[in-house]
């Protein structure tokens, strides 16, 4: 963990403590070391910071490549472990640059639905993450985040100070024979399987 990510860490906690009265649920749940895909729902700007508090280590971020035309972000986001990504269609670059660190044995966050919704409610999964997990076999940790569409809404509305509440699931473990399956939507599949586990997270 770099200064950089070390002061973003330990400020993200700060922010979330007093600003949000942030819970993070079932964090015995998480996985601490080695390779592991933290699977997360989107829901506003504010859930990667908050979703890497629940993680003892630097993980690796996306983030819509177009941050990166802002000069203070095209220095700084690097030293967070940010990974550029276009979000117009599928980015190759982005997914192989995901699959490097995973194999490094890194931690990363990945949110299936691929954009931040608009209503608050959950949306259909894209096939990217199960692309990942199929080149990696990494084990997913499916997390779900309440609050934070309330707190900043895609769209506008501002910013409001509204509790949020993280819930860390059960691992998922894939195997080869998942990977190697014959359907052709083989990577819809696998990323449903985790939206499905998503969406089973409750706050009780």
């Amino acid at each position: 963990m770099n200064v950089y990510y070390w002061i973003g860490y330990n400020l993200s906690r700060l922010i979330g403590r007093l600003c949000f009265r942030l819970r993070i649920m079932h964090r015995e749940r998480m996985i601490q070391t080695g390779p592991v895909i933290l699977a997360m729902n989107h829901q506003s700007y504010l859930d990667p910071p908050l979703a890497g508090i629940a993680c003892n280590r630097a993980i690796y971020f996306l983030a819509r490549r177009t941050l990166m035309d802002l000069p203070l972000f095209r220095w700084l986001l690097p030293k967070l472990n940010v990974i550029p990504v276009n979000q117009e269609g599928i980015d190759r670059s982005a997914l192989k640059a995901l699959i490097r660190v995973l194999k490094s044995g890194n931690a990363a966050l990945v949110f299936p639905e691929g954009a931040r919704t608009l209503d608050g409610n959950l949306q259909p999964a894209q096939p990217g993450v199960g692309l990942v997990i199929a080149k990696t076999l990494a084990p997913v940790v499916p997390m779900r985040i309440f609050g934070a569409h309330q707190a900043l809404p895609r769209g506008g509305g501002g910013l409001h100070f509204v509790p949020i509440t993280i819930v860390v699931g059960e691992p998922i473990f894939f195997t080869p024979v998942e990977r190697e399956s014959p359907a052709t939507n083989r990577y819809e599949q696998i990323s449903q399987r985790v939206m499905d586990a998503i969406a089973a997270l409750r706050m009780d």
